[in-house]
């Protein structure tokens, strides 16, 4: 019998979240106590903000169901695992819509999770090598979650960094925000050696160190950690301005391109036109407008026109015709 109170309640409550009805007399064997003790743990779930909902009749059932908030989640090993690999599968790529959800909620999982289960996690993660896409941008979700933590504690952060040209240097930040375009991280801080606003590109970040040490969020120049990005892009020349008019309704051309690139408006019910930023390559782009099953004008800038003659031209002279 399990004379542990608190021990009792949350092998119940792990018993009751998974999506099934459990009769009373059922729960009452798992837990080898008695029915009434049933029913008092299921009042004291209750109370506790669990939505716990019991069906009538000679058996009696009990059910989670949906709530207004979500109260806390009780995982045994083999879920607690299988949850911080996926988190870290989408963590660890620049994937649009989960990126930035996948790492808060993996470095809360893993501040809690026990050392033999971070070494499972670790261990199964070294074991497997993913198939990506895309220019390889990828951040490992050890340096997401260590970022994402000094982030939220307000603490200074160390790391190694490497410019564009290759030169590695170290920095001293105040990290204020981590950010997705939808193809690659970045960080948002204060660089205490520079005294000035820096962006960082996580793929360059190494090494980072959390020093323990904590600050008051300093005021960023601009609105908001977005803007403040969009702005660093552009006085690096990372991103562009792009716009393209494709001979396809907006909604489809909106369900089938990535939504970083921007939304289109329409021209009329057959045609419309993207407006937008990158930060890839303008090569990268006409092979990806090249991809759409529509047929497209491209109206700027120069460098995006250029690429798509050229990738035209090459795949003419692939197909055996004649370069125009």
């Amino acid at each position: 019998m399990t004379t542990d109170t608190p021990a009792r309640l949350l092998r119940l409550l792990s018993l009751l979240q998974t999506p099934r009805e459990w009769p009373g007399g059922e729960l009452a064997d798992r837990l080898g106590v008695s029915r009434r003790t049933v029913r008092r743990d299921i009042d004291r779930l209750r109370e506790l903000g669990y939505p716990v909902q019991a069906t009538k009749g000679a058996e009696g059932g009990y059910r989670l169901v949906a709530g207004k908030a979500m109260p806390p989640l009780v995982l045994d090993d083999e879920e607690a695992v299988a949850i911080a690999v996926g988190l870290r599968a989408g963590a660890g790529h620049a994937v649009e819509g989960v990126d930035e959800a996948s790492v808060r909620a993996l470095a809360k999982l893993e501040q809690v999770l026990p050392s033999r289960l971070r070494r499972r996690v670790s261990t199964l993660q070294a074991a497997t090598d993913p198939l990506t896409s895309g220019d390889g941008a990828t951040v490992a979700p050890e340096t997401l979650t260590l970022i994402a933590s000094a982030v939220a504690g307000q603490e200074r952060l160390r790391f190694a960094y490497r410019s564009r040209d290759g030169t590695g240097t170290r920095r001293l930040t105040e990290p204020y925000r981590l950010l997705s375009t939808g193809r690659r991280w970045y960080l948002v801080a204060y660089d205490l050696d520079r005294a000035d606003w820096r962006t960082f590109r996580l793929d360059r970040v190494s090494d980072p160190f959390a020093t323990g040490a904590r600050f008051t969020p300093r005021e960023l120049p601009t609105g908001s950690a977005a803007e403040y990005l969009r702005q660093s892009m552009y006085r690096r020349q990372e991103a562009y301005a792009f716009d393209v008019t494709f001979a396809a309704p907006a909604e489809l051309v909106a369900a089938r391109l990535p939504g970083w690139l921007g939304s289109p408006e329409p021209v009329d019910e057959h045609s419309c036109r993207l407006r937008g930023t990158a930060d890839a390559s303008p090569a990268w782009l006409a092979v990806r407008l090249a991809l759409f099953d529509c047929e497209f004008t491209v109206h700027e800038p120069p460098e995006l026109l250029g690429c798509v003659r050229d990738l035209g031209a090459r795949l003419t002279r692939a197909a055996g015709g004649t370069t125009p």
